[in-house]
Formats: C-alpha cells, sequence, structure tokens
C-alpha cells in the first residue's frame, strides 16, 4: 500500500470544499453565519462563549453576526436556566428549515455527482465516509 501524500490530501480537501460549501443554491448567507447556523443546528442550544470556542472569530464580530442571524429570525436567545446571567443561543423554526434546505439541497447535487463515478470509484468513496468521520471526530477531540 502506498504512502499516504497529506500535502496532496490537504489540498485535494481545499478544493473539495470550496466547491461543497457552495453546493447549495438555497438562501446564500456568508461562510461565518452559515458556520454559527450549522454549529448551532448540530450542537444545540450554546452559550455566546460556547460558540467562539468552535467559530473563527473575534468576540465582537460574532456578538455582531449573532445580532444579525437574530433580527433576521435564524436564531434566538433564551435565559440559561443553569445560569440566569447568560443566554443561550438556538436556532428558531426558519433558521432549523434554513439548515435543513440546505442539507438536503447539497445531498441532492453531491449525489447527482456521484452518480457520474463509477462504481469501483463509488466504493472508494463509500468506504472512507467512517475515516473521515473519524478524522472529524479526533480533530473535535484536539480542538
Amino acid at each position: 500500500m502506498p504512502d499516504l501524500d497529506v500535502d496532496r490530501l490537504t489540498t485535494v480537501i481545499e478544493d473539495f470544499n470550496t466547491i461543497f460549501i457552495r453546493l447549495p443554491s438555497v438562501r446564500r448567507l456568508n461562510f461565518s453565519a452559515l458556520s454559527v447556523l450549522h454549529t448551532l443546528g448540530r450542537r444545540g442550544p450554546l452559550r455566546l462563549t460556547d460558540l467562539l470556542a468552535t467559530e473563527q472569530l473575534k468576540q465582537p464580530a460574532l456578538t455582531s453576526l449573532v445580532a444579525k442571524l437574530e433580527q433576521d429570525g435564524l436564531l434566538q436567545r433564551r435565559p440559561d436556566p443553569a445560569d440566569g446571567r447568560a443566554s443561550l443561543l438556538s436556532l428558531t423554526r426558519t433558521g432549523r428549515e434554513l439548515v435543513r434546505s440546505r442539507h438536503a439541497n447539497r445531498v441532492e447535487k453531491l449525489a447527482a455527482l456521484v452518480a457520474r463515478l463509477t462504481p469501483d470509484e463509488r466504493a472508494v468513496l463509500a468506504g472512507s465516509i467512517d475515516v473521515l468521520h473519524r478524522l472529524t471526530d479526533l480533530a473535535e477531540d484536539t480542538a
């Protein structure tokens, strides 16, 4: 088995991500807004300080972004039951629907691309899902 070319893997992942994040044609938002919505959709209600740990934004920028997403009706604040001084951020119904529709649209478009692969290529891709999931888990463990 050949050695893994991590430099090439990195480049391929970067190129794939560039295309993948642009696949959905449903409501376009900037990357930071989409990242916040995705994080809240996956991890549930979070404090702003917890969200800071997952997003690559400074607190003033994240605070401003959260205010805009709240104004747009995509997320809401509610008191943290564990600490009344803090707020929990969560998706509104509209925010959840946006995340869901973008995911569904991305699945549809990616499925069309996958259908153009050979059966052998699809088998390799299917075998990669668990490995990519494991890499994601490892990255989150070290974050």
